[in-house]
């Protein structure tokens, strides 16, 4: 484990030595004296070195991709090129001032043009607004656009949104916030959109329906066209939430599929290196119709140049994001796109559903796995069999899954399969990363059976074991104090 900071502290140690100052001026003279300390700081005392070793110590504790692999279901915890860092840092870009004459931002404006229509192009959407700095903020985007096409239109009736039981948990929080009933969908016995049941939630006063394509249980909704055809009848939408596109990439385009209204992640599908809360950028895009309801203001390109166009102010949204979005991560996705093109982004897809396929085909045998056809990005096993016979859940797995140096899937998600695993490995694993990691599910389905106190025990190779989950959650307290 990496010492602390004051372990490696000794007296009179320092890494900097700084110069003389040319005039002495007392603290009093610069500060109150109710902002001067009474007694020194308990500060360390260590040299450039012993900081290194002791931060380089602390980031080694933590699971990261470049260490080891991230099967995360549907959060896409994927390697993303450093170029892309280097680009999106480099003074060209990270100089730029969001309040400077449009005249002196051609670049950056030409960027973000080029980017709404590529993402538009993947879609088939007919554009897409930059503005949204997360998935969550995309959603919210994506339903009061909802709310904005029925109110042009005087459909002050339509008050409910559909969303399916499988559906990621921000979803009806978001209906919610804009101010839509939620109304559940469940799922058939082949984990799809019941379609009978939607036949008869669907009426007049149903507004909108939002999907996740595929869903969270790693299928793809081939009833799409029919689910439109069915949401359309009553001038309602359909909302695709994005957050698997992963698996769709150069192989399906959800506009030309019914859907009107897409978000993207580009922290997940996009290049932008993904955890620890950001950062993070959720696009949305529209068909034709909704182009008006779009926020303010869209990246457009005249004989003079690019400039920001607010023309469309009146029937917008609205703005939701302060200047026009995240402008790191979109510099990111524009180089992931332009490097890969329409072969590479396809290709990417593919093996991306390939991998999960690979590791379910191995796996279906130890672990019960509801939905066993052919899946798309992700999967999703469950500890069913180990709970009956051994009494080992999903927690114990997923924490023997840390002593064997991989992160653990997501878990009891979703909540329709109890003890679940979401499984996600990405297109960028290698055949041999994936063989480890199914080994290691393997060699802890033979532990189960014979030694599963190994497993109630797990972890038992990392800095912080097992917390006591209930006590965490009761009793937050993240501060770290230091005595002076």
């Amino acid at each position: 484990m990496s010492k602390t900071i004051f372990e490696y502290s000794s007296d009179g140690r320092h890494g900097v030595i700084l110069p003389e100052r040319e005039i002495d001026i007392p603290l009093s003279d610069m500060f109150d004296e109710a902002q001067l300390r009474k007694k020194d700081a308990r500060l360390p005392q260590v040299s450039k070195l012993e900081v290194m070793r002791h931060y380089i110590g602390l980031s080694s504790l933590n699971h990261f991709i470049e260490k080891g692999m991230y099967p995360l279901g549907s959060c896409t915890m994927k390697y993303n090129p450093k170029v892309h860092d280097h680009l999106a840092k480099h003074t060209c870009f990270a100089n730029l001032h969001p309040l400077q004459p449009e005249s002196t931002i051609q670049g950056a404006l030409e960027l973000m043009y080029e980017l709404q229509h590529d993402l538009a192009e993947i879609s088939g959407m007919a554009n897409v607004t930059l503005q949204p700095s997360a998935g969550a903020q995309g959603e919210y985007v994506g339903i009061k656009i909802i709310a904005q096409y029925h109110k042009a239109k005087g459909n002050t009736h339509k008050t409910k949104i559909i969303i399916p039981d499988s559906a990621h948990g921000t979803n009806p929080a978001t209906c919610r916030l804009v101010g839509y009933d939620v109304v559940e969908l469940k799922s058939d016995e082949n984990g799809r959109c019941d379609i009978a049941q939607l036949r008869e939630l669907v009426d007049e006063n149903t507004a909108g329906f939002m999907l996740t394509n595929p869903s969270t249980l790693g299928l793809f909704e081939t009833q799409i066209e029919e689910i439109a055809e069915i949401i359309h009848s009553v001038d309602a939408l359909i909302y695709m939430d994005g957050a698997n596109l992963n698996a769709l990439l150069g192989i399906s385009q959800p506009g030309k599929g019914g859907f009107d209204i897409i978000h993207f992640n580009l922290h997940k599908t996009f290049s932008t290196p993904h955890g620890g809360g950001g950062p993070g950028a959720g696009p949305v895009g529209v068909v034709e119709k909704l182009l008006p309801f779009l926020p303010v203001p869209m990246v457009e390109k005249n004989d003079e140049g690019y400039y920001l166009d607010y023309s469309h102010e009146d029937s917008s949204i609205g703005k939701v994001q302060s200047f026009y979005g995240n402008f790191g991560v979109l510099i990111r996705a524009y180089v992931y796109i332009k490097m890969l093109g329409g072969k590479g982004l396809r290709r990417a897809g593919e093996n991306a559903i390939i991998n999960a396929n690979y590791i379910q085909a191995h796996l279906k045998d130890y672990y019960h796995i509801m939905h066993p056809e052919f899946c798309m990005h992700e999967f999703v096993a469950d500890s069913s069999w180990q709970k009956k016979k051994y009494g080992v859940n999903t927690t114990d797995i997923a924490k023997r899954l840390l002593d064997k140096g991989f992160h653990a899937p997501t878990v009891y998600f979703p909540l329709i399969i109890p003890e679940a695993m979401m499984i996600e490995p990405t297109e960028t694993e290698s055949l041999e990363t994936l063989d480890m990691f199914i080994q290691a599910m393997i060699e802890i389905a033979k532990e189960a059976e014979e030694n599963p106190a190994l497993l109630h025990e797990a972890p038992t190779t990392t800095p912080v074991r097992r917390v006591d989950d209930v006590r965490a959650v009761k009793q937050l307290d993240p501060i770290f104090k230091i005595e002076d």
